[in-house]
Formats: C-alpha cells, sequence, structure tokens
C-alpha cells in the first residue's frame, strides 16, 4: 500500500490476509475486469467498485440485474462507492483515492481513459507507485484499439472457434466466456508481476492485455501447431487433436471421457475390455498407428461400452488406471464428492437474498486462503466510509451527493 494509503474500515470483514494491505480502484464491468477484481478481493485486498451513479453511464444495463446471479458471483467481497467521473468534482475525488490505491483496474475501451484524464500519465502524476492494468477487446493500440470488443468475438478471431466442434458443422463457440475470464486471469498476472517488480524499483507501471491477446494464447498448442509446423487445425469434435482414443464414448445409460494417453494405457484398457488381442495389433500399438486407424479404433470400442453402464466401467476403468470421467450437467457437477471436498461452492448471506452460494476460487494456500465472506453492497453504499478515509467529512459528502457527484 501506498504511503499515504488507509486501512480498510474496521467493521469491513477481511476475505484473506494475503492481499489484506492492497487496495485496488475497480472501473470495470461485464466480465474479464471484474474476474481479475474478485481475485484480489476474495484474497482480502481493499477493492473498491467505482460505479457511475444511476443515469450516467448509457450502457450500465450491460452487466445485467444487481441482485442477479453473475453481478452477485463477480463482485462479492468489493466495497461500492457511487462517482460521476465525468463531472470534474468527481474526478478530483477519484485521484484523490488514487493517491491512497495501489492499482487501478479498467476495461474501457482505450480512448475513454484519456478522455476522462484517467490515463496511465494522470494517475502516475498523482501517486508514481500506481499500477494501472488495462483490459481491452485488441488491445491499446493499433488498427483495431478503438473497437468494442466481446467474448465471442474474440473467440473467432482467436482461432478457438474453429478448433470446437463436430468436423463439418461450422464454428461453434465456447459455452463459457473463455476469453474474457483469460484475459482477467492474465490480467491479475500482470498486476502481481508489477507489483512484485515495485518492491525492487519503487515505481508503479502500465499493464496491459486483451480478449484477443488471451483467446490466442489460450489456444496454446493448437496456436503452436500453426507457428511451429505450419498446420492449420481443424475441428475434431470431443476427440483429442493427435491421442486415440481420447474423446467421449456412449455406455449403457449415458456417455463418459475416456482419455488414453499413450501405449501403456492402451494396453491397460485392452485388459480392461477383455480384448488383449488389440494390444499389440499392427494398426493400434502405438500412437500414431492408432491416430492414423481413429476410426476403427472407436468403431471397435463403440459396442463394447454400449454394454454397461457409465458408472460400471469408470470403475473397470479406474482399477486398470485408465484415465476416464463422467460427463456431468451443471447440478451433477456440484453433487460430485470430490467437488464438495474442494469447496468451490462458496456461500454468503445477502441482505434481501438469504444465503446465496457462489463460485469460489480454484487456488488454495497453505496459511491464507481465500473466501467469500460478503454479498455485492449496493450501489454507492460503501461511499461515506470510503471517502471519509481520504478526507471528507459528513457535510460535504452530502453536498456531492446533492449535486449528483456520487
Amino acid at each position: 500500500m501506498s504511503a499515504t494509503a488507509q486501512a480498510p474500515a474496521a467493521d469491513r470483514p477481511a476475505a484473506s490476509t494475503a492481499l489484506a494491505n492492497l487496495r485496488i480502484l475497480d472501473l470495470t464491468r461485464v466480465r474479464a475486469g471484474p474476474t481479475c477484481c474478485r481475485i484480489f478481493a476474495d484474497f482480502g485486498a481493499d477493492v473498491i467498485k467505482v460505479e457511475a451513479p444511476d443515469g450516467v453511464d448509457p450502457n450500465e444495463s450491460m452487466s445485467g440485474a444487481r441482485d442477479g446471479y453473475d453481478m452477485l458471483n463477480l463482485h462479492r467481497n468489493k466495497r461500492s462507492l457511487s462517482l460521476n467521473l465525468k463531472r470534474k468534482e468527481g474526478l478530483e475525488l477519484f485521484l484523490k483515492l488514487v493517491e491512497t490505491a495501489d492499482v487501478v483496474v479498467e476495461n474501457y475501451r482505450p480512448d475513454v481513459k484519456a478522455r476522462l484524464g484517467i490515463d496511465y500519465p494522470a494517475l502516475k502524476a498523482r501517486n508514481p507507485r500506481i499500477i494501472l492494468a488495462s483490459i481491452s477487446g485488441f488491445g491499446q493500440d493499433g488498427p483495431y484499439a478503438r473497437r468494442a470488443g466481446f467474448d465471442q468475438i474474440a473467440q473467432g478471431m482467436g482461432g478457438l472457434m474453429w478448433v470446437t466442434g463436430l468436423p463439418g458443422q461450422g464454428p461453434v463457440r465456447a459455452g463459457a466466456a473463455v476469453a474474457d475470464s483469460t484475459a482477467g486471469l492474465y490480467a491479475a498476472t500482470g498486476i502481481l508481476v508489477a507489483l512484485r517488480e515495485r518492491d525492487v524499483s519503487g515505481e508503479g507501471q502500465w499493464v496491459q492485455t486483451s480478449l484477443l491477446q488471451a483467446q490466442i494464447a489460450l489456444c496454446d498448442f493448437q496456436a503452436a501447431r500453426y507457428l511451429v509446423d505450419g498446420v492449420v487445425p481443424e475441428q475434431s469434435g470431443n476427440d483429442h487433436p493427435y491421442s486415440t482414443p481420447m474423446g467421449v464414448i456412449a455406455t449403457a445409460d449415458g456417455f463418459i471421457n475416456l482419455a488414453v494417453g499413450g501405449d501403456g494405457q492402451w494396453r491397460d484398457l485392452c485388459r480392461a475390455i477383455q480384448r488383449s488381442d488389440l494390444a499389440e495389433h499392427p494398426d493400434y500399438a502405438t500412437q500414431p498407428q492408432r491416430l492414423a486407424h481413429r476410426a476403427q479404433v472407436w468403431a471397435l470400442l463403440a459396442p463394447i461400452f454400449a454394454a454397461d453402464t457409465s458408472a460400471n466401467w469408470l470403475q473397470r476403468l479406474e482399477e486398470v488406471g485408465v484415465p476416464a470421467g463422467p460427463i456431468y450437467r451443471m447440478d451433477e457437477v456440484f453433487e460430485d464428492p470430490q467437488v464438495k471436498h474442494l469447496g468451490l461452492a462458496r456461500s454468503v448471506t445477502h441482505p434481501r437474498l438469504g444465503e446465496v452460494t457462489l463460485v469460489g476460487q480454484p487456488i488454495g494456500l497453505s496459511r491464507t486462503p481465500p473466501a467469500v465472506v460478503a454479498p455485492l453492497s449496493d450501489k454507492g453504499a460503501d461511499g461515506d466510509a470510503i471517502l471519509a478515509e481520504i478526507g471528507l467529512d459528513a457535510g460535504r459528502i452530502a453536498a456531492l451527493r446533492a449535486e449528483g457527484i456520487l
């Protein structure tokens, strides 16, 4: 925390002690930016969600209902300050908060920061230690910089939609906002790197990522196949691009994922299905041979797996060490005993909704684990306390509220 920073309010429960010395100013909305800030909030940072007063932001509805599942899940553990940055008084209050902060996170279109007067040079002038994290659709400069970006657009431009789906089906989007979420994770990684570097240099810096960059990076080995080998990956449905048999197979009562990743596992599978003759068959004994005869491999396995239930197959495969797993709908996910053991479902008490269960952080720390302890505040609910921490008295706060600044 910068030298002039104030400690979080005493009555605010700490989500964790891991990052309790940090203050994050969260200007983000929709998904990528809130995903980034949620990490810091769950690890105990004082995350202040800075929001425009009602009627100021014409796109406020993009984030959904305030008491809706998405807002509750993305913005827990944060304090809320309503502030009109388009007014000179509101901008000055924000810059005064910047003096007390460690990080500002925003996901405006790149030109908006300069127009509002909160670009990196402006923030640095008020606090040389400040770290600005900017998440955009396509990057902070370049020919597409000012385009509006959404997850599905990045999925298409980043190559994901042409490696997803069945061969010949046409482009298919992933069933989750993978570009948004990944951009948020990369932004958080960049912030943590900048914070560590600041311990040495004493200076902040500008962290940048985009949905497009994150989506290309997420494609990883598929992108590397093209860059290194010149191979343009195609859709392969539920089959792994080069490991066979690794994909979905029907059973007597549903489907399971079967994942044979090496020749030893192939021999183990042959033992489990009581077809030892296939283990050293010249068409199937090695991975390249199985890939060359992929259709035949699946055709051989299909009637065998269709003769027994998913549960029985999973048990038999586990006994011989062949990786396999059930394919759940979301209700089944949270009933799985391992998921319950990992504690991914976290409950918090909401003043209107009562107990609400949200998705916890998928990270464990032995001494300072994350926690979900507070629901999303009503807009501006923490404003009086936050502004008092930077020296405003009750009269001044009331006057700013009457003027429409708060």
